[in-house]
């Protein structure tokens, strides 16, 4: 399958619209894995659904002319992007709506003193915050959280070795874990005096 994303991607790049459409027929039962993967942890109410963000996110991915596509991890790494946007924007309107406290997700599953689902929000402002200091970091985060890429699909689209990605990806769940634990509005680079 990989070999058949490839080759449509290159027709893609190329202007064959019909390739796009091939290509995201190819990988909608992954791309609705990743979207089901958002909604693990979200409250029961959620009024956006996996199927609906995969259709938001092909309509934005349908918008995008010539990219010059690196491969199936690019792909789905993009696609993370946009369904990271999506449902940042669908957070933005629900709070400004009803002032509920936004959408819930859950970063830490390996931290245990890190119980509750997180603010969509707030994990959006730590990681706008990270990029401005450590952007492969938030980049790795990016990909790893919202596009549940593998360790290796990641360093593939990062052009990195997995050792850096597996760095990477400790160094910014501590550092957004401090970040969204502290609640006094202090950033985690006050209070340490670096970057992670």
């Amino acid at each position: 399958m990989t070999g058949d994303a490839t080759q449509l991607l290159h027709a893609w790049r190329a202007g064959d619209t019909a390739a796009r459409d091939r290509l995201v027929a190819l990988l909608y039962q992954e791309l609705r894995a990743l979207a089901g993967r958002q909604f693990e942890s979200e409250r029961g109410e959620h009024t956006l659904q996996p199927t609906a963000l995969v259709n938001e996110a092909y309509q934005r991915l349908a918008a995008l002319d010539r990219i010059d596509w690196q491969g199936r991890a690019h792909f789905i790494g993009v696609a993370a992007r946009l369904m990271r946007e999506i449902l940042i924007d669908h957070a933005r309107r629900r709070q400004a709506s009803k002032r509920d406290g936004g959408e819930r997700v859950t970063l830490f599953t390996n931290l245990p003193a890190q119980q509750d689902a997180l603010d969509v929000l707030d994990l959006e402002n730590a990681l706008l915050r990270l990029e401005t200091i450590a952007p492969d970091k938030a980049r790795v985060v990016e990909l790893r959280f919202f596009g549940g890429l593998s360790i290796e699909d990641t360093a593939e689209a990062m052009e990195l070795s997995p050792a850096t990605v597996k760095r990477h990806w400790q160094a910014a769940r501590v550092w957004l874990f401090d970040a969204l634990s502290h609640g006094s509005g202090e950033t985690p680079e006050a209070r340490a005096g670096s970057a992670p």
